[in-house]
């Protein structure tokens, strides 16, 4: 078994969607960035890639390369399943939370849930995202950006 920890930022910014978990969540700002700065998604990349030792998403999907400018993170996530096929890894769990002071996230979470697990082709009672304000300290609660933290445990599948 092999641990990995990710953590993801993005600031809130006008005229974007607002995407966590490739679930499209209704609100008057969105995340900037490259992709399509889903912040849920990319941190679970990282904790994967970081249980296979294997870099982060810039290593593998830098912002510099047009490839994946306003990319789909759930296209980018099925990229780094394919490493895990590659290494024989399985997710064991994933654990993540996302901190946001707005919009409130619990009316979508089983969604996001949905989308992460029959892509990374787990239960869904293996991935468990949970939402948290910050009480409006920090940038999160300033309602500047949004975080997320993600813990994963892979198995190794004997060859």
């Amino acid at each position: 078994m092999r641990i990995g920890f990710g953590y993801d930022v993005h600031q809130l910014v006008k005229n974007r969607k607002l995407i966590l978990g490739g679930v499209e969540i209704p609100h008057e700002t969105g995340l900037l960035g490259h992709s399509d700065a889903d912040v849920l998604v990319h941190a679970i990349m990282d904790s994967i890639l970081g249980a296979m030792a294997m870099g982060d998403i810039g290593h593998h999907f830098p912002d510099t390369d047009d490839e994946y400018k306003d990319i789909s993170s759930l296209s980018l996530l099925s990229r780094v399943k394919k490493m895990m096929d590659k290494n024989n890894y399985r997710i064991g769990n994933i654990d993540a939370t996302i901190a946001a002071q707005r919009p409130k996230l619990s009316p979508f979470i089983h969604e996001m849930r949905k989308n992460i697990s029959e892509l990374l082709d787990t239960s869904i009672d293996n991935i468990g995202i949970k939402a948290t304000t910050t009480e409006s300290l920090g940038f999160e609660g300033e309602e500047k950006g949004i975080s997320t933290y993600s813990a994963c445990l892979l198995e190794k599948i004997e060859a």
